[in-house]
């Protein structure tokens, strides 16, 4: 058990260099790790679905749409070409999925389209918040995404009885949803009065909204994994699974963070 914890603390912190490096530094250094890691992410959870019929021709245009739907917002002040970028993935899953039809009627279905197009909201759509988000913001959201799911494990495992959605993820209990939510209200209390300008109560509304939004991201994944049959989203990380595994939540944090400074300036 020890040695497991080790292994998760050492990936966690080799993994946090990469988004601490494009944070620190910003602009295209920034769009680049973002892009790398959207596309390597968006790859894994292709891998999730097979067998599909043109895995690497999917694959091949995850790659691509992540670049592009990217470079879209960093290059573009409005959304016209976010979804002129969008509307060209689905003509080219579109055709992609005409041209395996016509080759073959009776072993092709539309799940594939599907997939890919789902993944293109889940993972780059999403990820591409961090483009408009300052430093502070940046920080923000990874680490409510990583209190939330580290004080989960821990008092979950600690104190955990009762389970709290066990046909979703049968090992997330009461004890671990509580103790994620309570430790995520602190840290974004603490980190909104060291370093944002809204009352208290501001940031206890934030961080309890951020941990709710974490949550749902990693039930979501949980869901997604059993209805697939897959223990992990991949094994490029000792300890954590895969990528995607390690970004469920903050999938769901970010755009739930992006909707709530609309509402209210939380850094200046």
């Amino acid at each position: 058990m020890e040695s497991t914890h080790k292994k998760r603390i050492a990936t966690g912190l080799a993994l946090a260099l990469i988004p601490a490096l494009g944070i620190l530094l910003g602009g295209w250094v920034l769009f680049g790790a973002l892009t790398i890691f959207g596309a390597l992410t968006f790859i894994e959870y292709l891998d999730m679905f097979r067998p599909m019929r043109g895995e690497y021709v999917y694959k091949a245009l995850a790659c691509a749409f992540t670049l592009l739907l990217l470079l879209s917002f960093q290059i573009a002040t409005g959304t016209q070409w976010p979804a002129i970028t969008f509307i060209g993935a689905f003509w080219a899953a579109a055709m992609t999925f005409l041209l395996h039809y016509s080759a073959d009627p009776q072993s092709t279905g539309f799940r594939e389209p599907i997939v890919f197009l789902a993944g293109l909201a889940y993972i780059p759509l999403n990820l591409h918040f961090f483009l408009q988000f300052d430093r502070f913001e940046c920080i923000l959201v990874i680490l409510a995404a990583t209190v939330s799911d580290t004080a989960a494990f821990y008092s979950g495992s600690i104190f955990g009885k009762r389970k709290i959605w066990p046909t979703v993820s049968p090992k997330k209990s009461w004890a671990g949803s509580f103790g994620g939510l309570g430790a995520c209200m602190a840290m974004t209390l603490v980190f909104g009065l060291s370093f944002g300008n809204a009352p208290f109560w501001a940031w206890l509304v934030l961080g309890a909204a951020l941990n709710v939004a974490a949550q749902l991201g990693d039930f979501f994944e949980s869901a997604m994994k059993r209805v697939l049959g897959v223990k992990d989203s991949g094994s490029s990380l000792p300890g954590h699974g895969g990528l995607l595994d390690r970004i469920d939540s903050l999938l769901f944090v970010l755009p739930v963070y992006g909707c709530a400074r609309l509402l209210h300036a939380f850094f200046e």
